[in-house]
């Protein structure tokens, strides 16, 4: 069984020998919890999302805390204990409306995204968080989602920024050919004709400041659900 230990000196298992080398010590191990389908290790090699949804939202309030809260519970997350996590979409990856994601998530789950935040106190300043996907066409590939948050930009400036963001890293992980001089509306055709590329896409929130100094907090995210 996983969780029961046998107690031995290890100077007399031959496989901490120092004439053995370390590879074949992790090959040892790892028979022994195949054979023993240890289901901690067995969990934790398959720990790769199976759903993903895409998600916005805006708060404001006196406190800076509180318009974050705000700006989560606009997004359908708040319930959530979030990690952020950097920008790869798992091979195979199901993209899910968000009214289905939130329903496949539990109060106090700790839940893996990615997430672009901008925040401020500034009356009347333009504001945007954006998170841009790419998706290829051969899903045994990996995709790509960038997070992108600036202020001064409208959603659709800021939406499309993230875009080309996401398309590029994952065009120059598949040896696409492309003009980086180019505006994005020309490489985005040159990426879908190179057949490599099945989707681009973007969500944006953006919000103006409130005028009377509260803080303002703008959040667009990538949420990973894991059955």
């Amino acid at each position: 069984m996983c969780g029961t230990r046998k107690k031995f000196p290890i100077s007399d298992n031959p496989v901490f020998s120092e004439k053995i080398p370390p590879k074949k010590h992790f090959c040892f191990f790892l028979g022994i919890i195949l054979k023993n389908k240890c289901p901690y290790f067995i969990a934790m090699a398959d720990f790769v999302p199976k759903k993903v949804f895409l998600t916005k939202g805006v708060g404001m309030h006196k406190d800076r805390l509180a318009s974050f809260e705000l700006a989560l519970r606009g997004a359908g997350i708040e319930k959530c204990n979030l990690v952020y996590v950097s920008s790869i979409l798992p091979p195979h990856v199901e993209i899910i409306p968000k009214e289905k994601g939130v329903l496949l998530l539990s109060p106090g789950q700790i839940t893996f995204c990615v997430m672009a935040r901008s925040e401020s106190n500034e009356p009347n300043r333009l504001m945007s968080s954006a998170i841009g996907v790419a998706v290829p066409k051969d899903r045994v590939h990996y995709g790509y989602l960038s997070e992108h948050h600036t202020f001064g930009e409208t959603a659709q400036k800021s939406g499309e920024y993230a875009e080309d963001l996401a398309a590029t890293m994952l065009a120059t992980t598949l040896g696409i050919e492309f003009d980086p001089n180019k505006a994005w509306t020309e490489r985005e055709q040159e990426y879908m004709a190179s057949g490599h590329i099945f989707k681009t896409t973007n969500i944006c929130q953006s919000a103006e400041c409130n005028k009377d100094g509260l803080w303002t907090t703008v959040i667009a995210a990538a949420v990973f659900i894991m059955e």
